[in-house]
This record gives structure tokens, sequence and C-alpha cells, in this order.
């Protein structure tokens, strides 16, 4: 019986277990997906202890950097990002990580992706938004970051005008807000300046729909969760688990 699950903090409400779970069963593989909720990532190595029997993790929120120190290889587009979602457990026991968030974001945004849209925001600065920068690169948008906290690579909240957002249509959400059970909140951009040319793009995915989704569809633009970029990181992560 092979052994995989989810590395995170306060993760009991994960698409990975129910969706894997649901994979195993359909598939008749014979595996157990499980949650490994630590409070800090010191407690990594004792999961490693109880659980020799370990083939692969996902990494979610909020250890997709702090994991980096545990690892003994990087697949070379995880360094570039700077943040790994899946790890690998090689045969002679060491630990490789990759990122399959790019891979799931990108397919999951191309479909809905016009001429107009040439210019993105990125809100959060987190671990999923560096997967959505290398992204958006790939695929000749030019993104910017928006945050809380000043910095030369992002702007802030309050930088957002109807002026920018004229030249930025695409907006993709990183951040947690919004996710149940807290639904009613929302990052602090302007959305009555948002309209049919702007494509909202949030990564959570539950509820399915975000109060942040549903004004912007109020404003006309096109609205999208993350449930399709998870579908589809999982199964890369899959891939990569169980190549030879």
């Amino acid at each position: 019986m092979r052994r995989f699950g989810l590395l995170g903090r306060n993760i009991s409400y994960s698409f990975s277990r129910t969706y894997f779970t649901q994979k195993f069963a359909a598939e008749g593989i014979e595996a157990v997906y499980e949650n490994f909720d630590l409070q800090h990532i010191s407690e990594f190595p004792e999961v490693l202890r109880k659980h020799p029997d370990l083939k692969g993790l996902n990494v979610t929120i909020p250890y997709k950097e702090e994991i980096f120190s545990f690892l003994d290889r990087l697949d070379p587009e995880a360094s570039t990002i700077g943040a790994v979602n899946t790890i690998r457990f090689e045969n002679n026991g060491s630990l490789s990580g990759f990122n399959t968030d790019y891979v799931g974001f990108t397919s999951a945004i191309k479909p809905f992706l016009k001429p107009h849209h040439q210019n993105a925001l990125i809100l959060g600065t987190g671990g999923a938004s560096k997967a959505v920068h290398y992204a958006l690169k790939k695929l000749k948008i030019n993104p910017l970051f928006v945050s809380r906290n000043p910095s030369e690579n992002s702007i802030l909240y309050e930088h957002i005008s109807s002026e920018l957002l004229k030249e930025y249509t695409a907006i993709i959400n990183t951040t947690p807000l919004g996710t149940f059970p807290k639904t009613e909140e929302i990052p602090a951009i302007p959305v009555e300046f948002l309209s049919k040319q702007h494509l909202v793009f949030d990564l959570v995915y539950n509820p399915p729909e975000t109060r942040l989704m549903q004004l912007a569809r109020q404003q006309g633009a096109t609205v999208l969760n993350g449930q399709k970029m998870l579908e589809l990181q999982a199964e890369k992560a899959w891939e990569i688990w169980n190549r030879s």
C-alpha cells in the first residue's frame, strides 16, 4: 500500500485528500492519501520518521517556500519559481521538489485569454503567486504583484485605480481571502471599475464562487475559480510521483 499526502497548516478543508481518495477508488489504485497538518515546518522530520512508506507529498500554505531546506534536489523550474508544491520520494531516500501549480494555472487560464489580456495583476505574494508569475511570463503576459506591504516588486492595493485597471485586464487572486468559512472576505480592489474586458481568476475553490467572483461577474467580467487548476496540478503531481 503506497502512501501519499498533503503538507500544510489548517488543511481540514483540503481539496487534495478528497480528490486523490476518489481517484484511487475509481481507478483501483492501492494507495492512501492523508493530511499532515503541521503548526510549524520543524515538525516535518517527525512525519518522515513516522511514515517511512511515503512516496509523495503535495505542499500547500504556508510551506511552499519553507520546505526548501528539507529537500535534496530542486527541479529547475521549481528553483526558478521559488516555490515547491510537490515532493517526490526517490528510491535512494532523497527528496526532490517540483512545482506543478504553474502547469495547472497555465492550462486552466489559457482557454479564457483574449488578445487584450496583455497585463495582469497578481493579488498576493505567497508561494502560489510565484507560480502564477512564472506562468504569466511564459504566456507573454506582463505581471504586476499587488501586496499589503510596500516593496520594489509590487504595488499597494490602494494604488489600484480605474486607470490602472483599464490597462491591467487580467486579475489573479492568489490570497486565501474569501475561503470558507470567511466567505465575505475580499481582496481590497475597487471592483466597481471592473468591466466585461476583465478576466478575474480566483485561486480559491471553496466556495465555488467567491465574493470577489460574484462582484466581478456583476460588472460583466469573466470569472474563474481554482478548481480546474487544482485538478490539473494534482494530475501532474501524480505523473511525477509515478515516473520510473
